[in-house]
């Protein structure tokens, strides 16, 4: 594989990797959220308008930025009837020809994404409920997890045709 491609792909498994570790811990931001609301409603008797929809944004924001840290891991579910049984190369182009899929269902997802986003900030768009939470941030935070996806979907594809033919990347 010529060099720049190398530095692509170790550049974007690098910052999926980095990623996808800070994301892990939003977890815990939303467990805190919740936990947060169950206490102040049974303690307190003091409901909260906004917890839900936090909650909500922030698990969201967990598996959209964690996308492609667990596509770097190859640990996104699979169905496997007869792959298992394949040799690694013929697992490898079987991967190519699904990631030019997942490549331009990604790319639409995208031009969506941004429209979506754009929307939402030129208009100040707010959810339909009590609590009217502006849509612009969860937006932003959509569009950068469809990107950072793409882009390990590029970098995921060129290890596969690494493999193919025979190379390590």
């Amino acid at each position: 594989m010529p060099k720049p491609i190398r530095i692509f792909v170790r550049y974007i498994d690098a910052v999926s990797n980095t990623i996808g570790t800070l994301t892990m811990y939003l977890v815990f931001l939303m467990i805190g959220i919740l936990l947060f609301a169950a206490l102040s409603r049974t303690v307190f008797d003091v409901p909260h308008i906004w917890v839900v929809e936090m909650a909500e944004f922030t698990m969201a924001a967990y598996y959209l930025l964690g996308g492609a840290y667990s596509m770097n891991l190859k640990a996104h579910v699979r169905m496997d009837l007869l792959y298992g049984r394949w040799s690694p190369k013929r697992q490898a182009v079987t991967d190519m020809i699904t990631s030019v899929f997942l490549i331009f269902y990604l790319v639409v997802l995208l031009i969506g994404a941004i429209s979506s986003t754009e929307y939402a900030i030129q208009y100040g768009q707010k959810n339909y409920s009590s609590w009217s939470p502006r849509l612009a941030p969860i937006k932003v935070v959509m569009t950068i997890g469809i990107i950072l996806m793409l882009l390990q979907s590029v970098a995921t594809f060129f290890k596969d045709l690494a493999k193919a033919r025979g190379e390590t990347l």
